[in-house]
């Protein structure tokens, strides 16, 4: 496999890409249509320093980050973030190609309240099968807003040029976030399934040894049996249980407690070892939030 390639300023991006240099330090657009051929990169890695967020349309081939890789499809959207690897394979951009790439540097928001959020949108940790596909509508939207930031690029900048720039970005973000409750809306059916696949895992995981094995089960450690990113995995079952990740393996926990409590006579200490827990005091402080009382207490009044 080719050594990794280490992407640490927008110049740098610009120049892997064929593109002139960029007119701003910290941000840059970059049009599928410009791209060169891409099977210089076919089977390279790429680490950047940099957020992404690219609209693939008009790109054929396929692209990865992590253990995932997937061929583009019309309107697909994938976002990445400082730190992370991708691959691509055998790409061929068409000529009317309309898709583009925004890239920007972690420095063109420190200051701004953007930093503080940005770690909210959980699609930047989604992997590449997570994707966020668009309508033309949606499509449209989006490359408005990119024609606004490059507009601001290519003019004189002055002391607004940075805010309106990053008021931009975090409208596409906004913009992706309710992109994506549509999609997990009208992928309901689908995601009914998941959410049964999830309960089941779960029922399976402590039917088994793995707690002793294990210790409890992880929100990525269910991720990756159901193929998905945690990020996705708990959006996911947010949006179609009202309830994160986190909080339906905590209830299956202490539902599954209950159960010990009242069908055996088993040390409270016992249980909390049988259930994967490292430490009783752990699994008391646990059960007491969710119910009220301790287990002790359960036992006695039920």
């Amino acid at each position: 496999m080719k050594d990794i390639i280490h992407i640490k300023s927008i110049t740098e991006a610009n120049n892997m890409f064929g593109m002139p240099p960029p007119k701003h330090p910290l941000v840059s657009v970059m049009w599928a249509k410009d791209f060169p051929h891409f099977h210089e990169f076919e089977g390279v890695r790429i680490n950047t320093n940099l957020f992404a967020v690219s609209l693939k349309d008009g790109i054929s081939g396929s692209m990865g980050y992590g253990r995932n890789s997937y061929d583009f499809t019309e309107g697909m959207m994938v976002f990445s973030k400082p730190n992370q690897v991708m691959t691509f394979e055998e790409k061929n951009v068409e000529e009317d190609a309309k898709g583009w790439i925004l890239v920007f540097h972690p420095d063109l928001i420190r200051k701004s309240e953007l930093t503080k959020t940005i770690d909210n949108y959980s699609f930047f940790d989604y992997e590449v099968h997570e994707a966020l596909h668009l309508s033309d509508e949606e499509k449209a939207t989006l490359t408005d807003l990119v024609l606004k930031i490059e507009m601001e690029i290519n003019q004189n900048i002055d002391k607004h040029s940075q805010k309106l720039i990053i008021s931009n970005i975090e409208l596409i973000l906004d913009y992706c976030n309710r992109y994506y409750d549509r999609q997990f809306y009208v992928r309901t059916n689908l995601h009914q399934d998941h959410v049964t696949e999830f309960e089941k895992l779960l029922k399976d995981y402590f039917t088994s040894e793995k707690p002793s094995e294990l210790g409890l089960p992880t929100v990525r450690y269910c991720g990756e049996k159901l193929h998905m990113s945690p990020n996705y995995l708990g959006d996911l079952l947010k949006k179609e249980t009202g309830k994160s990740a986190k909080e339906h393996i905590n209830t299956f926990i202490v539902n599954r407690a209950k159960n010990k409590l009242l069908g055996s006579t088993d040390a409270v200490s016992e249980i909390a070892y049988s259930l994967g827990f490292e430490y009783p005091q752990h699994f008391s402080k646990l059960f007491k939030s969710k119910t009220g009382m301790s287990p002790l207490k359960y036992r006695e009044l039920n």
